[in-house]
């Protein structure tokens, strides 16, 4: 069967080509960006495209951003006092965020920045003691 819309388009890209409308565009040459909608199921990745698109994300993933970036400011405070109570609030943040979603945010634990962390909070906690542990905590 012959395609009228098919050759048309076909036609219209081989003259944008010899035209050389095709050079120097943004990221040629460049990989493709991940799709962010590919870990969703088929019927609701045009939906969150769309919500995406026009600024309005799921709560679900602000709330990820939010932790993510919680992380890094982690990486570059040098007050461990600081340090310690920010790594309290993004457990807390992480806790909220396990019990909305009924399911543990997966944090990869082999990567080098998680155990740096990891090791910050446990000197933390041996210097200022524990949360919660008040005879700890004044001295």
């Amino acid at each position: 069967m012959f395609n009228v819309t098919a050759v048309i388009a076909e036609e219209l890209i081989r003259k944008a080509e010899k035209e050389g409308k095709f050079e120097d565009l943004e990221g040629m040459g460049k990989p493709l960006l991940p799709d962010e909608a590919a870990n969703l199921p088929p019927d609701l990745r045009m939906a969150y495209r769309i919500l995406k698109s026009s600024g309005h994300l799921p709560a679900e993933v602000l709330e990820e951003k939010e932790i993510n970036t919680a992380i890094d400011l982690l990486e570059s405070m040098e007050d461990e006092q600081e340090r310690y109570r920010q790594v309290q609030k993004l457990n807390v943040m992480i806790m909220q965020m396990n019990e909305r979603r009924r399911r543990p945010i997966t944090l990869d634990t082999s990567s080098d920045y998680y155990r740096r962390i990891v090791e910050k909070v446990r000197l933390a906690e041996e210097r200022y003691g524990r949360p919660g542990n008040d005879a700890d905590n004044q001295r």
